[in-house]
């Protein structure tokens, strides 16, 4: 357990997602394995948080009032600063059309809800810490 800690510690994850429930459970699950958490209930208040945060990975949910998922990533990937930041896309729909979407708009991965705590920690550790190995 204490090997996870460290493995996560000083990561900054931002989980955005209109759900009270799934924000709480992400953000106690990834806060146990060591990681910093922030989180946005969609994506119009995610942005300037975004900005000024600097999360190193970000979970988005597709459906969300006012910018959905796909339009939330599409902004941040068009920002130069941030083109490189992981985005894992997160959704009740488990749909090949979907899945394609979350692609176009820059999306590194997409995990189906409800989620584990392994797809979570599993999503850091393949885009961000065997990236930081090459750093």
């Amino acid at each position: 357990m204490s090997q996870n800690q460290t493995e996560f510690s000083g990561v900054n994850v931002m989980i955005i997602d209109d759900s009270k429930t799934i924000r709480r459970s992400a953000e106690t699950l990834l806060t146990k394995a060591g990681c910093t958490v922030i989180t946005a209930d969609n994506g119009f208040e995610a942005l300037p948080i975004i900005s000024t945060q600097h999360p190193d990975i970000i979970f988005i949910d597709i459906m969300m009032p006012r910018l959905d998922g796909y339009q939330t990533c599409a902004l941040v990937k068009n920002n130069p600063q941030f083109n490189d930041t992981p985005i894992i896309m997160l959704s009740s729909k488990d749909g090949l059309f979907d899945k394609a979407k979350g692609r176009v708009v820059g999306a590194e991965q997409y995990i189906t809800k409800p989620f584990t705590r392994e797809d979570l920690l599993g999503a850091i550790r393949t885009h961000l810490l065997n990236d930081s190995k090459e750093a």
